[in-house]
């Protein structure tokens, strides 16, 4: 195994660990809702924490199929941001970028973020792990809920942890960090002021905060060709 993927699956493995633990509490919380079988196969085919649990919770209170499936859309329209974040760092073509959007959730992101110059490799291994944690951890909440409880304060403790060493690890400059500390405080505000919309605060404090710079940056080289121009260079 290559040195590089061998520390791909050292940086995974904590988030690997948190996501079979909210798998432990998804299993156990949905098979009351959808049964076993069918809470396997929504883990299997679905991959997306934040989506089952939206689903499983308005399903449970008998929520309309098409208020399920609009509510779900707009709750996944998160990774159309992150795709475009990761999207300059993936190499290769639309097939291979499709076969890894797959892996396309938060936390395979922010990892593909600490090795931008191995994000499709980092992506595609760390996608594998959590989505097996995940698979696995929806495994053992069906067959023994009775752990849930425990299991969920745990879970809820050590994933804000997990994401602000994400974070840490994809601050390379004291622009990324003031960027990240923007997002985290749009996202709170956000958070308090529209309760309801708690699952896409994070995309937009992160399209708020990142666009700006963005838009510095075409300015910065529109001036440069305009500068350039002027003094008649090539």
């Amino acid at each position: 195994m290559a040195s590089d993927d061998r520390a791909t699956l050292v940086a995974v493995v904590p988030l690997a660990a948190a996501i079979a633990l909210f798998g432990v509490v998804f299993g156990a919380a949905s098979r009351p809702v959808f049964g076993s079988g069918l809470t396997l196969v929504f883990s299997a085919f679905v991959f997306s924490g934040v989506v089952q649990f939206t689903v499983a919770g308005l399903a449970f209170g008998g929520a309309s199929s098409l208020a399920i499936l609009a509510t779900a859309a707009l709750v996944n329209a998160r990774n159309l941001a992150l795709g475009a974040v990761l999207r300059p760092h993936l190499r290769g073509g639309p097939a291979r970028r499709a076969g890894l959007s797959w892996f396309l959730i938060d936390e395979t992101v922010g990892l593909a973020l600490t090795r931008r110059d191995q994000a499709a490799r980092t992506l595609l291994i760390g996608g594998v792990v959590c989505y097996v944690a995940w698979f696995a951890g929806t495994v053992v909440g069906v067959v023994g809920g009775g752990v849930v409880p425990g299991v969920a304060a745990l879970a809820a403790a050590v994933f804000p942890v997990l994401f602000v060493a994400l974070s840490a690890m994809a601050a390379t400059s004291m622009s990324l960090v003031r960027r990240s500390l923007g997002a985290a405080a749009v996202t709170v505000v956000l958070a308090l002021a529209w309760p309801a919309g708690r699952a896409i605060a994070p995309v937009i404090a992160a399209i708020v905060v990142a666009l700006p710079p963005e838009r510095r940056a075409n300015s910065a080289a529109a001036g440069a060709l305009h500068t350039g121009s002027q003094g008649g260079g090539p």
